[in-house]
């Protein structure tokens, strides 16, 4: 039985995207690399982020998820996520929209322009267990897409 893991979404079999790692021995996170090049213009007021593919999946338990959180170089850029952190839910794993492959949302609030090169860490993927408050009653809804599906 598989527990937590990390695979290349289909479509990017072959185009060297490589597995995230942890870079030491105590390190919580693992990098994450990006699997495209990317600008990342100057932020303007009424704009939407930039979502930076990763081609990659995760999967986990069922009382856990996946939080994507920035480097902490990435402020230093002027390099943030839009969402602060990202919540990347067990049931997004294989989903029928893009099977479930993670993306990173970027805001940037530099001077300049910032360009993300393929092979470029981005941000860090740390899995988490949850906890539910007594009597929890989820709907019985299944998700039915792709990243920012949840409220469609």
């Amino acid at each position: 039985m598989k527990k937590r893991g990390i695979e290349i979404v289909k479509g990017y079999e072959k185009k060297d995207i490589h597995l995230p790692i942890r870079k030491t021995k105590f390190s919580a996170g693992y990098d994450v690399e990006a699997a495209e090049d990317k600008i990342i213009p100057i932020f303007t007021p009424g704009m939407k982020p930039v979502l930076v593919s990763t081609g990659l999946k995760a999967y986990c338990q069922d009382d856990e998820y996946i939080m994507l959180v920035n480097r902490s170089s990435g402020p230093k850029k002027g390099l943030i996520l839009a969402n602060g952190i990202g919540i990347v839910d067990h049931d997004y794993y294989g989903n029928e929209t893009n099977d479930g492959e993670i993306f990173f949302q970027f805001i940037n609030c530099s001077n300049e322009e910032i360009q993300i090169h393929k092979g470029d860490v981005i941000g860090q993927m740390i899995f988490q267990k949850y906890l539910m408050i007594d009597n929890d009653k989820p709907s019985d809804t299944i998700r039915q897409g792709g990243f920012g599906s949840t409220d469609k």
